[in-house]
């Protein structure tokens, strides 16, 4: 990840981990969404896990969610797997796939923000989960063993990546043969004006870049996976990203057709092969 964009990250998770510290809301880890409290929340991180799922964490731990999915739903997680969370900020997908692993299986959690991982560290606490390590470090190079993990997830953290392929090859390092990876992330679907597309994933990916669908899919395969299925399941309209584009001096309604439909939370899945 190059260095000014990595401190970007930095800056805004770190911010975001302190406001869920205060019990506020953290939305996606900028000022995204303006307006959106007043309108039922934002459309990108709102009514992503049940209150089952969260009936049993740390209130600090929901309210650093940041993601645009349930990852954790997503894997089919088993007793005694090995989990790794790829950017796993405040811990809620760590907390959430220690109790379906059980206490025979073990989950990690990578964030490089001193923030994240400190509230992590304390939400673990209070959950008084024995079966997780969170770890410092970056996507990119994962501190892990070759052939340690059984599935790796991660919630709307690789398209902040500056080096999506590395992420991926290091993804596929780590895992066991016949392992899984089962992520949510942001996708781009079909031709977004340049000046569109940097605005709206301001708002969408706080401050990277998305990829395409077919993109997405490719460069799994090109590391090296296969079974790779990348599924659209939260499409957002021009209307979703109204108030930030007016922000921008964008008129909505004009560039309607080229914002609508374009973005979308997507379930991202790929397995290693065997051998």
């Amino acid at each position: 990840m190059s260095q000014p964009l990595q401190d970007v990250i930095k800056e805004k998770y770190g911010e975001a981990a302190r406001r869920a510290r205060s019990a506020e809301r953290a939305g996606c880890g900028c000022d995204c969404a303006p307006g959106a409290s007043q309108v039922g929340g934002d459309p990108v991180t709102s009514g992503l896990y049940s209150a089952a799922d969260t009936s049993a964490l740390p209130a600090e731990a929901v309210a650093a969610s940041l993601g645009c999915g349930n990852p954790t739903a997503l894997a089919t997680l088993q007793p005694g797997e090995v989990v790794l969370d790829l950017g796993s900020g405040g811990g809620i997908d760590v907390l959430l796939s220690a109790s379906r692993v059980g206490p025979t299986g073990k989950v990690y959690g990578l964030d490089m923000t001193d923030e994240m991982l400190a509230l992590a560290r304390e939400n673990q606490r209070k959950a008084g989960l024995t079966n997780v390590e969170f770890l410092r470090g970056e996507i990119e190079n994962i501190p892990l063993p070759d052939g340690t993990v059984d599935v790796i997830i991660s919630n709307c953290v690789i398209n902040l990546s500056a080096d999506k392929d590395r992420v991926l090859r290091e993804a596929f390092r780590v895992l066991k043969p016949g392992g899984r990876l089962a992520v949510s992330d942001i996708v781009v679907r079909g031709e977004v004006p340049a000046e569109i597309r940097r605005s709206v994933e301001l708002w969408i990916g706080c401050v990277a870049g998305a990829l395409e669908e077919r993109e997405y899919a490719d460069k799994l395969v090109w590391a090296g996976f296969t079974d790779v299925n990348v599924e659209a399941w939260r499409v957002y309209t021009v209307d979703d990203a109204r108030q930030l584009l007016a922000d921008a001096g964008i008129d909505a309604d004009v560039v309607g057709p080229a914002v609508d439909g374009k973005f979308a939370s997507a379930f991202i899945r790929a397995s290693k092969p065997q051998r």
